[in-house]
């Protein structure tokens, strides 16, 4: 075990009631504020002492707050997408005017020509994460780069994309 991996481990036990309280603040139960220590701790386990980490105890909180929003926001995405279905599943079949589809048909144009222009790896690496369903850091394994590295190309992309959409 890495120094340190054994400094956080150490800190998480004498901070542990004020972690879960934390985390119980964001997800919002004690039993899910008890599963994301746990999930810390694993996570703590298997930190390396390359960077070093300077401030631990910030280091720890911040990853505790990390792993307890990335549950609530996937399933704040959930809700909003099986709202989306369920509205197109259950409404009235309205087909779009003549104008409509034509309107529409232009912007996929725009877009899917922006899509073919974007510089590699951009393009390379949108493909991986919208087509492919590869998470962030399968696509960084891929490309051998951070996954900073990977939010950055996907902004690219989709800031060229909604430009391309938009442009009328």
């Amino acid at each position: 075990m890495s120094d340190n991996a054994t400094a956080l481990s150490r800190l998480l036990l004498a901070e542990r009631p004020s972690l879960i309280r934390l985390a119980q603040r964001i997800v919002g139960s004690a039993p899910a504020a008890e599963d994301v220590t746990q999930s810390l701790w694993l996570k703590v386990q298997r930190i390396a002492d390359e960077p070093p980490i300077l401030n631990k105890r910030a280091f720890l909180f911040r990853l505790a707050s990390t792993l307890a929003i990335a549950p609530v926001r996937s399933e704040s995405s959930r809700a909003g997408i099986q709202t989306k279905a369920r509205a197109y599943l259950w409404a009235e079949l309205e087909r779009p005017s003549p104008e409509q589809a034509a309107i529409a048909q232009d912007e996929l144009a725009r877009v899917l020509r922006a899509a073919e222009t974007l510089p590699e790896p951009t393009r390379g690496i949108f493909r991986l994460r919208r087509f492919k369903g590869l998470t962030q850091a399968e696509v960084a394994a891929h490309y051998g780069v951070s996954t900073t590295t990977i939010e950055k190309h996907m902004r690219r992309a989709m800031t060229a994309l909604r430009k391309a959409r938009d442009a009328a």
